[in-house]
């Protein structure tokens, strides 16, 4: 895995992903994922989300690079150049009892789930978390029995830190940790 660094821009690479950031044209790919049910299941209160929904929220994510050094990645496979979803860090502001704190999260297509890319991804973006943006302790949030999910972070090292309840939409959440040793 490999970091770069252009004027405070990072771009990651794994042996078949690269994590960037986001440009105009990953609007509709993405809106596809976000529009998808099964890939929705688990997030928030499950609601899809459209392209409009979807525009804002990579602005938003956007505006978290610029704002606090952190955001969501672009993903897409190195080999077909094909858009996968996201990958990175957040404030999960949606959780307060938890902040401060920042997330590491993903969001693929279903085309690119069960073959290990979320995995991949997370271990770039929690690499760059702990070395490049020298954060001591990171989390992530999945709704309880979102399985995949979890299984990913705990490949990723991750614990059980604590149980909760989404404030929002009131479905249970678990919450990992991983620290960084000292």
């Amino acid at each position: 895995m490999t970091t770069t660094l252009r004027t405070s821009t990072p771009r990651l690479t794994t042996p078949r992903l690269t994590l960037r950031r986001w440009r105009e044209d990953d609007v509709e790919p993405m809106a596809a994922v976000n529009a998808d049910p099964e890939v929705m299941r688990w997030i928030g209160g499950g609601s899809v989300r459209d392209r409009a929904e979807t525009a804002a929220g990579i602005a938003a994510w956007e505006r978290e690079w610029e704002e606090r050094g952190v955001g969501l990645f672009a993903v897409e496979d190195r080999e077909s150049g094909r858009f996968v979803g996201f990958a990175g860090l957040s404030v999960p502001m949606f959780l307060p009892e938890i902040l401060p704190a920042v997330e590491i999260g993903w969001r693929f297509g279903k085309d690119f789930w069960g073959r290990g890319l979320a995995t991949e991804a997370a271990r770039a973006v929690l690499d760059f978390a702990l070395r490049d943006r020298g954060l001591a302790r990171v989390v992530s949030v999945h709704t309880v029995g979102n399985d995949a999910s979890e299984g990913v972070m705990r490949k990723l090292g991750m614990r059980v830190e604590r149980r909760t309840t989404h404030p929002a939409h009131g479905v249970p959440l678990c919450v990992h940790v991983l620290e960084a040793r000292s």
